[in-house]
């Protein structure tokens, strides 16, 4: 490298995850110096690992692990805790778009399909909104150059979405596989600008042959990922005939949906390398009360997906209608988010036809679950 070239400096590589760990020290609470002492190691470690001028992830697996019980015993917030994994792999994902390899092959997101808590995690580094579980827990601004968000300079946003592009485009010519492609597509639909929204659709529209498919599909994951992407940048449409084409009545593509949303809700326990989890028809690697616990916590959280997580949640009591049962606080709270549903005008007739097929079955068992002890 010349003398006079210009070294651009990289971005802390652990600046989500050393973001999650002052959290975690703070709901202790502790200070730097006194979590340091604690710890018995030096202030600029720990000032190290919350900078994510020293990343987390670099730590020997051993020493994580030590780590995570070391604050566990202290009284960490075990949410915070929770999201300290899905905050490592957002800020891998980050690094390598940022400073990409010359194979498009080893991006991470062509390695392993990415999680609801760790698109939320970028999401908070890309704008700087916080994830909901995450909320209340963010300190308020004070005075100081103390941070509230992880946020990415505006330079390194604007290179990430960048490279993101280019990386999606790059595994589209490669022919790499709709992985990659996909989920780099995806998180393309996070940068707001003009610009960028218009090539984002512009590429999803380009991806529309995918949800022409009726039923199950080899190409049924990403018309899924291209129909929510695009709902969020303002289309509907899509995601509506996606739920009526491609999903509703077929047994294939409905288990598909319930272990994809099983998954993303951070109910299967193993990161997943491709799509292929979703074919599993016996539905037997997740706990179903954890997916109609994420799935009733989020109903309300999704304006445009409000006809995605009705049907998520219809055919989940379908196929296991003991859950009420099994649930009743749950089944409860999903009553009295159902008619707040109903209340307003988000959802479509077949929604709302859906929402009639959940109450009922939600009424129906609960007077089940009543009627021995009357």
């Amino acid at each position: 490298m010349a003398a006079n070239t210009p070294v651009r400096r990289r971005a802390g590589a652990g600046a989500i995850a050393g973001f999650v760990l002052r959290l975690a020290r703070e709901s202790i609470p502790r200070t730097q110096a006194s979590m340091a002492e604690a710890l018995g190691i030096d202030l600029a470690t720990v000032q190290g690992w919350e900078s994510g001028r020293r990343p987390l992830a670099n730590m020997k697996a051993g020493a994580l692990l030590s780590l995570r019980r070391r604050l566990a015993g202290l009284g960490a917030d075990a949410e915070v805790m929770g999201l300290w994994e899905p905050a490592m792999d957002a800020d891998q994902i980050i690094d390598a778009t940022l400073y990409p390899a010359d194979e498009v092959a080893l991006h991470p997101l062509a390695a392993w399909v990415h999680t609801r808590d760790t698109a939320h995690m970028l999401a908070w580094a890309l704008t700087g909104v916080a994830p909901l579980g995450l909320a209340c827990r963010v300190p308020p601004p004070r005075r100081g150059p103390a941070t509230t968000a992880p946020l990415l300079g505006v330079a390194d946003r604007t290179g990430f979405f960048q490279h993101l592009r280019d990386t999606a485009e790059a595994a589209r010519s490669a022919g790499e596989g709709t992985l990659l492609h996909r989920q780099a597509i995806y998180l393309a639909s996070y940068d707001r600008g003009p610009d960028s929204i218009s090539w984002t659709a512009h590429a999803l529209h380009a991806r529309r042959g995918a949800l022409a498919h009726r039923g199950w599909s080899d190409h049924w994951a990403e018309a899924r990922s291209t129909s929510t992407a695009l709902a969020r940048l303002g289309d509907p449409q899509p995601l509506l005939d996606f739920i009526e084409r491609s999903l509703a009545d077929d047994d294939t593509a409905e288990a598909a949906n319930l272990n994809y949303w099983a998954y993303w809700l951070g109910g299967v326990s193993l990161p997943q390398s491709n799509d292929q989890f979703m074919r599993d028809p016996a539905l037997s690697s997740w706990d179903p009360i954890t997916l109609f616990r994420g799935l009733t916590h989020g109903i309300h959280h999704a304006p445009g997906f409000v006809d995605l997580y009705v049907h998520t949640l219809w055919a989940l009591l379908a196929a296991h209608p003991w859950l009420p049962q099994a649930a009743p606080s749950l089944a409860a709270d999903l009553m009295k988010r159902v008619e707040r549903v109903f209340d307003g005008d988000a959802a479509s007739a077949r929604a709302r036809r859906e929402l009639d097929g959940i109450r009922y079955v939600l009424l129906d068992r609960t007077r089940q679950w009543r009627s021995p002890h009357g």
